[in-house]
Order: C-alpha cells, then sequence, then structure tokens
C-alpha cells in the first residue's frame, strides 16, 4: 500500500468530521498507558511516534489506499506531526527535512509490519522490537505482537461502511494480555 506523502490537501467537508473521529480514535489508543506502563514501550516523544505509527498502519491496512478517506486520514496524520514539530521548536527550515523522515519511518515500518503479519507471530514480534523497542526487548514485543493480531483481526471483521463510518473501537490491550 502506497499513500502519497503530500500532506497539504485538504479533505471534501463531509470526511473531515470522520476523518478526526477516526484519527481521535488512533491517537487515544496510542496513549494507551497500559501500552506504556504493562508493555514498556518507550514513554518518550519517539516511542510514542512509533505507537501512534502502528495503530494508524492498522487502520489504513483495511482501508482502500486510493480512497478519499485514506488519503484523508494519512494527510491528517502528517498535518498533526508537522504541528507536534513546531510546538516542539523544530525551525521552519528543518521541518520538511523531518517530514521526509517521517515518511520514510511510516514506509520502512509499514512495509515490515506488512511483511511480518503474514509469515506469523514471531516475525511480527521481531518487527515490532526493532522498531518500537530498538531491538532491546523482545518479550514485551511478543506480548504487543499478540494485541496487535487482535487488534488487526477485529478490524478486519469490519464491514467497509462501518471502518470507514468511525463507528468502532479497537480491542483493549488488556484483553490480549490476559491471553499471553
Amino acid at each position: 500500500m502506497v499513500w502519497p506523502f503530500s500532506h497539504f490537501r485538504k479533505p471534501p467537508a463531509p470526511l473531515r468530521g470522520t476523518i478526526e473521529a477516526i484519527y481521535g480514535m488512533i491517537v487515544a489508543q496510542a496513549r494507551e498507558p497500559l501500552f506504556y506502563r504493562d508493555l514498556a514501550a518507550p514513554d518518550t516523544v519517539n516511542g510514542r511516534f512509533d505507537m501512534l505509527l502502528l495503530h494508524l498502519w492498522l487502520v489504513l491496512r483495511r482501508m482502500n489506499p486510493k480512497d478519499e478517506l485514506s488519503q484523508g486520514l494519512f494527510d491528517r496524520f502528517c498535518s498533526d506531526m508537522d504541528d507536534n514539530l513546531r510546538e516542539l521548536g523544530t525551525s521552519d527550515m528543518k521541518v520538511p527535512k523531518k517530514m521526509r523522515e517521517f515518511g520514510d519511518a511510516f514506509y520502512g515500518r509499514t512495509g515490515a509490519y506488512d511483511a511480518a503479519l503474514g509469515v506469523g507471530r514471531e516475525p511480527l514480534a521481531a518487527a515490532l522490537s526493532k522498531n518500537i523497542y530498538y531491538g532491546m526487548d523482545i518479550e514485551n514485543a511478543r506480548r504487543l505482537a499478540v494485541y496487535v493480531e487482535a487488534a488487526n483481526a477485529r478490524l478486519g471483521t469490519l464491514d467497509a461502511t462501518t471502518l470507514t463510518s468511525g463507528a468502532w473501537h479497537f480491542p483493549s490491550p488488556a484483553e490480549t494480555l490476559v491471553t499471553t
């Protein structure tokens, strides 16, 4: 799946509310304290970026990449990253370079997750360990892989209308920890 990396387009007015609702769910799920407390995801700017990217990938992989909604969701992510860079004091001259780095991170990680998800839990855990835990915590990456599989399965049960309406929720990460 390939989303053009152009983040300055505005979605059609009817889609804006849906994009905001879905993106809000993605952000809220990525901020779930359990990921940081119980699964030891790094509670840092980079760690939170990686969790946001993971959840964005889970949703986008279920959408048609040529659809205005998926493009709008990706553009909203880009706009959010641009805003965050500026809030952190990144100079106007460095923002484009950082945005390219975010794009590289997005495509690199999502490519690794896509490839690993179809092969099995251990390759997925290895990809998560590399990208979220910097290769230092395979055990928590395995536990996170269980959650990712559950979230992917839940999203896979949604029909296109439900998925694109934003009338759904991610599974609770606490539910998946009980089974690991």
